[in-house]
């Protein structure tokens, strides 16, 4: 290497003359400093052995090496090999990274479809069989008490195994309850069907009741649990924290307005392309929902405690069937037919999303396990509260419908006004001459004036805990109520959903009772 080194150290002294001329600085001392300089250069060339003369002479840049007053130039290895190696490496990490997130993505996607098909597979297996059997009671109801128990049993024997199955449900437990609202909203949509009977007097003094006994119920259920609580000393702990589902994205709302918009011509122009009305009109209704439950849940605060997203999402429907009826001559009440034609050969879109209801209530058991000490904890005042604003519920409708000159046919179908749908319809059953349908309408009423003004009415009434809160609105506006007040307060939802399962099961079981109709008749008169 020495010997190199001498033989071109002329060489790279003539390379490096300024116009040819050695300058008269540049002495022997620079001479051997220069050759000290070339021996380390071509050291560190031979290490290198893989690169050839050529790539290393292009690439090499010069620097000033005997100092600022020197023209004496020699040559360092540059860092661009190095930068370019980074990128590689980097642009091989995001491609990792890309396909595991795709990966990932999928693996999530297959939870959700599992965990949901389960519950809901769960629910119409279930509803078959109390259908076989000639059951009355809403399937769903029993098949929560029975994953609650199951959850328990497992909580006391395997503790691991109720976590691990909870875990498992989770997916599908915040898809739920992310749509949540969006399950009650057939029934409001196809409202005008139910009411267009009524004559508008009577329709004046329901409505009258509803509201004034929305209030008073929740008033009732919501003072009843405090009441309770400082009687058996009870003292308030952090409830456990409940998962939030994640907000919606302007790719959500900019793909559902494509399938409306792609949707409504379709319908337009070929209203059988599916097979029947209700199916060809399901895609555009059904996109005109969601999209009216998004854009709701999008307004500001201020706006939504007097607009909710149920009304908005309500409104939406409503508006893309008028303007379908409108378009086509046929009229909103047929468009309205195809919402919701309660046939399971022709669906319709309102039947789509009310068969999920079944798996909604079975969801409520995880949610109330997830809660489980604090529901043992306030048993006492859940129980008591559910029992005492049942009974008022009942008799205070009876009491103001005979006070306001309502007919005795008409107040006997809204004595169920706050129970769940389901059933309330069994409920008048045990009474003669009910209406049904009006029945159905005043339920749907009374939880959307509840799921619209709730929270608000809740923080005016001074109820700041998740467990009064929970009660007073499930006790007074059943499952809408429950919907519009979890999808904000997840931690109430458990004593939503107890609330909401008791009042029902406790209000069939007293007016399947002679001497409890017999005492709510004579007082309607």
């Amino acid at each position: 290497m020495a010997s190199i080194s001498l033989f071109l150290s002329p060489f790279l002294v003539h390379r490096c003359t300024y116009n040819g001329v050695i300058p008269n600085q540049v002495r022997l001392a620079s001479v051997k400093k220069a050759r000290k300089v070339c021996s380390q250069v071509f050291s560190v060339g031979a290490r290198k052995a893989d690169d050839s003369y050529g790539e290393v002479a292009e690439t090499l840049r010069p620097v000033n090496a005997l100092g600022p007053d020197s023209r004496f130039l020699v040559f360092e290895a540059p860092k661009t090999h190095t930068k370019k190696r980074v990128a590689v490496k980097s642009s091989g990490s995001e491609t990792g990274l890309t396909s595991g997130g795709v990966q990932t993505m999928v693996v999530k996607l297959l939870h959700l479809v599992v965990s949901l098909g389960i519950i809901v597979f769960m629910d119409k297996l279930l509803k078959k069989a109390f259908v076989d059997a000639a059951i009355k009671f809403p399937s769903a109801l029993f098949g929560m008490f029975c994953i609650f128990t199951i959850l328990i049993v497992l909580d006391a024997i395997i503790p691991k195994a109720a976590t691990t199955l909870l875990e498992f449900f989770q997916p599908a437990l915040l898809f739920i309850q992310r749509w949540l609202p969006l399950f009650y909203v057939p029934s409001l949509v196809v409202l005008p069907l139910a009411v267009k009977d009524i004559p508008a007097a009577s329709g004046f003094k329901i409505l009258l009741i509803v509201v004034g006994g929305w209030l008073a119920s929740l008033s009732v259920a919501g003072f009843t649990a405090i009441a309770v609580r400082k009687l058996v000393r009870t003292e308030m702990i952090p409830t456990e924290p409940m998962p939030k589902p994640s907000p919606f994205s302007s790719l959500e709302l900019w793909l559902w307005g494509g399938i409306f918009l792609v949707s409504f011509v379709s319908a337009f122009f070929y209203p059988t392309a599916l097979g029947t009305n209700a199916r060809t009109c399901l895609p555009f209704l059904l996109a005109s929902t969601v999209l009216g439950y998004i854009v709701g849940s999008g307004l500001p605060t201020q706006v939504k405690t007097v607009f909710h997203p149920i009304i908005c999402c309500t409104l939406s429907a409503d508006l893309a069937a008028f303007a379908y009826g409108k378009l086509s001559n046929c009229g909103l009440k047929p468009v309205l037919g195809y919402y919701l034609t309660k046939a399971s050969s022709n669906p319709g879109a309102g039947d789509l999303l009310m068969g999920f209801l079944g798996s909604v209530i079975l969801s409520f058991a995880f949610s109330m396990f997830r809660q489980r000490k604090l529901v043992q904890r306030h048993a006492s005042e859940i129980f008591t509260s559910v029992i005492i604003s049942t009974l008022f519920s009942l008799y205070s409708t009876a009491l103001i419908g005979r006070l306001v000159g309502l007919e005795p046919s008409l107040t006997v179908s809204i004595l169920p006004r706050c129970i769940t749908v389901a059933l309330a319809l069994s409920i008048v059953t045990f009474f003669e001459g009910p209406n049904p349908s009006l029945t159905a309408a005043v339920v749907v009423v009374t939880g959307l004036v509840g799921a619209n003004f709730v929270q608000t009415t809740l923080d005016r009434l001074g109820f700041r805990d998740p467990i009064a809160r929970g009660i007073a609105t499930a006790s007074s506006a059943h499952g809408l109520g429950t919907a519009a007040l979890s999808a904000k307060e997840p931690e109430a939802l458990p004593f939503c959903a107890i609330a909401y399962a008791l009042t029902g099961i406790f209000g069939s079981v007293i007016c399947s009772l002679p001497a409890v109709r017999q005492s709510l008749l004579a007082i309607i008169g």
